[in-house]
């Protein structure tokens, strides 16, 4: 059973933290910016404000016995003085009591009259006009009751006031467009992301074929985005790599068996001439699987090369030539040997030499592995189906698929290679069949072989 792939880093997540970090980086750059220009200016630390007179105004205008309006001097209208040396204010209320401190300028010496109904007005000029002096007109509730103060600039205003403007600001400003910027940026990104790289989920299905029996597959790189081609060339090279050492091997394999088919025939010769031994019977079987295995070594080659040359065939008629081939080997071997067939014929289509080797690899499996005692059975059913089955210790279920892995062997110093099976699942699957280990109804292993219906 394959794992499922360790998760991954997300780009399109990973964009979005890179994104919201940059837009938190550029607003902070201009925050930086802002006051730097400010502190440059002279105007960070040198900040004006008219509501600092106010403020003082509030608390040091009082009322008289007969209602008029006096100043009283008070610590904060000291430091006024002190801090404004051009300082000036108009004090009237609605009685038309007034108080004057300062050069008012002449401009806006009678204004309050005319704003008595506005309850605050900041008077200034157009851009472009030559410099003059702005100012504050505003009605306020202070110790002489309500009072409207029209004043020029300031003493500096608290380093207070100015963090709750820049607060004010930033709350009102750069917050939401924050907020704005980060959802855009969490929304939209993903989407941008998956459309980008809708043509990797392509490339993703043509991996998913790859396969040892599909050489020359190659990943497409016509939707591949133009960052990630460079990766998808890189696997097809890989591949190509790949295909090319599959073909060097399976060649290699095709030319060893090829040599080994004459000095196997003359040891089988050899050995047929000595005297019966059981030590004889057991060569002579060894003899046997190694020269299957050759042949099952050609016939990968020939029907991977060449699968044209498959034909419909009678698998009862091939299973019974088989069985009567392997039946004195069997035999001699301490087994009893049993013949069954449910129909007949029984109709498949494959490459007949080919499907005898297979059959006969899994008899000799049989003959080895089945105990030297019992019966070994062939059977051949209506859908295509051959089992052979001996009556001897069997396969544990959790290493049934293991079998048909090329080298492994159910005991470390058991006889063989551990590729009989092997070439027998490959052939098979080449045949677009299937060979499973099922349970025995008594002991034993139980082999079944189910192949395609003939073609029509």
């Amino acid at each position: 059973m394959s794992k499922s792939p360790a998760p991954g880093h997300s780009l399109k997540w990973r964009l979005v933290r890179r994104f919201l970090a940059l837009q938190a980086a550029i607003l902070s750059l201009l925050v930086v910016l802002v006051i730097g220009a400010l502190y440059m200016g002279g105007h960070l630390f040198n900040f004006e404000s008219e509501d600092v007179t106010v403020e003082a105004l509030k608390t040091a205008v009082e009322r008289k016995a007969d209602g008029g309006l006096i100043l009283r001097t008070t610590p904060a209208l000291e430091t006024l003085r002190a801090e404004v040396p051009d300082l000036w204010f108009i004090v009237r209320d609605r009685q038309g009591h007034t108080l004057v401190e300062g050069m008012p300028p002449s401009h806006f010496a009678r204004i309050g009259d005319a704003l008595d109904g506005v309850g605050n007005a900041r008077l200034g000029w157009n851009l472009g006009d030559p410099p003059r002096a702005s100012a504050l007109v505003r009605w306020v509730k202070g110790a002489a009751g309500e009072i409207q103060i029209a004043t020029g600039p300031g003493a500096n205003a608290p380093l207070s006031w100015l963090v709750q403007g820049v607060l004010i600001v930033f709350m009102s400003f750069v917050l939401p467009a924050l907020v704005i910027m980060g959802l855009v940026t969490i929304i939209a990104t993903p989407i941008v992301v998956r459309r980008a790289l809708v043509g990797l989920g392509d490339v993703a299905d043509q991996a998913e074929q790859i396969d040892i029996d599909r050489q020359g597959t190659r990943l497409s790189t016509d939707a591949v985005p133009s960052e990630v081609t460079p990766l998808v060339v890189a696997v097809n090279r890989a591949l190509q790599r790949l295909d090319e050492g599959h073909a060097r091997h399976k060649r290699f394999l095709g030319d060893a068996a090829h040599e080994l088919r004459t000095p196997i025939a003359i040891l089988q010769t050899r050995l047929e001439a000595l005297p019966e031994s059981v030590q004889r019977a057991r060569l002579l079987e060894d003899v046997a699987r190694l020269a299957v295995m050759a042949e099952q070594l050609l016939d990968l080659q020939r029907i991977e090369h060449n699968r044209d040359e498959f034909a419909r065939l009678d698998i009862v008629a091939m299973s019974r030539r088989v069985a009567a081939d392997l039946a004195p080997l069997a035999i001699a071997s301490g087994y009893q040997f049993a013949f069954e067939a449910e129909a007949e014929p029984v109709a498949a289509w494959g490459d007949e030499a080919a499907l005898e080797r297979v059959l006969a690899n899994l008899v000799q499996n049989a003959i080895e592995h089945g105990g030297r005692s019992g019966t070994i059975t062939i059977t051949v059913g209506r859908e295509r189906t051959i089992e052979i089955a001996d009556e001897g210790p069997g396969i544990p279920s959790e290493q049934r698929r293991r079998i048909f892995e090329p080298f492994f062997r159910l005991a470390p110093r058991e006889r063989g290679a551990g590729l009989g099976l092997h070439l027998v699942d490959a052939i098979i699957r080449l045949h677009a069949g299937d060979v499973a280990v099922l349970d025995s109804s008594s002991t034993g292993a139980r082999f079944r072989i189910t192949l395609p219906p003939p073609a029509a």
